[in-house]
């Protein structure tokens, strides 16, 4: 029924926005060459906590090219404030209730918010949302960046479509052609910028779980819907895992919100709602596994090499890519392929060298 619903919402949406222009205008184009750039709105109007870490590569670019603007944020549900706590950047985060039909009222009230606020530059982060496009047009501002798909774009950019990388690509376009120098500097990496506070106290953590020296490797093994592995699967993975690194390596199950496990609990457990701290444990751990979710994005905006299974969604929209990391299409790769690709991963660990990534190096300072 909620997929249905969510149907009819998408049809709706798309019809309403049709007559919308959602590509760059000449008129845009000629306003930003003259501006002033102080105040700047990002729209994404979305829940999920994956889709706002990887919002973060679009946060960082904004913050170098304009670097003593005020960012607002336009988003929907209570994670954010959470999630972007150390961006100094960002000015208000505008919150649509996390669920509108129970907050009908307030939920409109939002949207009316936005066409009284002015801003510099308003910019649509992802260019299939339909009410990405209607914020961007409600918003009083002179500059309205759409964000449109570009075919010839993709021809040129292999990793043009990534859904943390493909505005950024397109917002330096737009500036470029404003006269703006956006260079060839490398699209930033999902981050949720956790402070050495964090890292430490992550560090203590995972020490106090594992209640060992060695280094952790750390699976999540919950996704939602098809995305979700079968406990056979899982089972056979695990099993391997630790056949294979358990006199090396200490492993730890990540826990969803639902405290489920596919591998029914067989390995030591860490559960917390708290998503900060968990990003900052998980920063700890030597490999992240995991299906394609919400957590995977978090170990990889935490740093730690990750591991994304993926079945069902494209990998070329939603891959990890921070340094490390891989993403694995398991309907054409076998177990034993996917831990040669761990090992790969865990070989500096095997070998008796220090973590690759520089996170890691807190949980060496407490032993």
């Amino acid at each position: 029924m909620h997929r249905e619903i969510n149907g009819v919402r998408r049809f709706i949406m798309r019809f309403l926005t049709s007559k919308i222009s959602h590509c760059v205008s000449n008129r845009d184009i000629s306003l930003l060459k003259n501006s002033l750039i102080k105040r700047i709105l990002i729209i994404r109007p979305n829940s999920r906590l994956g889709n706002q870490l990887l919002l973060t590569p679009l946060i960082q670019e904004i913050s170098t090219v304009f670097p003593q603007c005020k960012l607002d944020i336009f988003v929907r549900g209570n994670l954010a404030p959470v999630l972007y706590k150390n961006y100094s950047n960002i000015d208000q985060i505008i919150k649509l209730p996390p669920k509108p039909f129970k907050q009908l009222l307030a939920y409109i009230k939002v949207w009316f918010s936005l066409s009284k606020r002015r801003y510099d530059l308003v910019i649509n982060a992802d260019v299939n949302s339909s009410s990405g496009r209607i914020a961007t047009n409600l918003c009083r501002s002179k500059i309205k960046f759409y964000n449109c798909f570009n075919p010839e774009k993709l021809k040129q950019v292999p990793d043009y479509e990534h859904m943390g990388k493909g505005a950024v690509y397109n917002l330096r376009d737009f500036l470029g052609r404003g006269g703006y120098l956006t260079g060839e500097r490398p699209i930033p990496v999902l981050s949720l910028r956790l402070s050495q506070t964090e890292l430490s106290n992550g560090a203590l953590k995972l020490r106090e779980i594992a209640q060992t020296n060695k280094p952790v490797i750390c699976i999540y093994t919950f996704a939602t819907g098809a995305k979700c592995y079968p406990k056979y699967w899982w089972r056979e993975l695990y099993s391997r895992i630790k056949r294979t690194y358990e006199d090396h390596f200490s492993i730890l199950e990540v826990l969803p919100k639902e405290n489920v496990s596919q591998i029914d609990f067989s390995a030591p457990t860490y559960y917390s709602t708290d998503i900060r701290e968990m990003g900052a444990v998980i920063s700890q751990s030597a490999i992240f596994i995991s299906a394609d979710c919400g957590i995977m994005h978090l170990a990889s905006s935490a740093g730690t090499p990750t591991v994304g299974l993926f079945s069902t969604t494209k990998i070329d929209i939603y891959a990890p890519y921070n340094p490390g990391s891989i993403a694995i299409d398991t309907t054409r790769t076998s177990i034993e392929e996917i831990m040669v690709h761990i090992h790969k991963i865990l070989t500096p660990y095997c070998s008796g060298g220090l973590p690759c990534h520089p996170h890691f190096t807190n949980y060496f300072s407490f032993l």
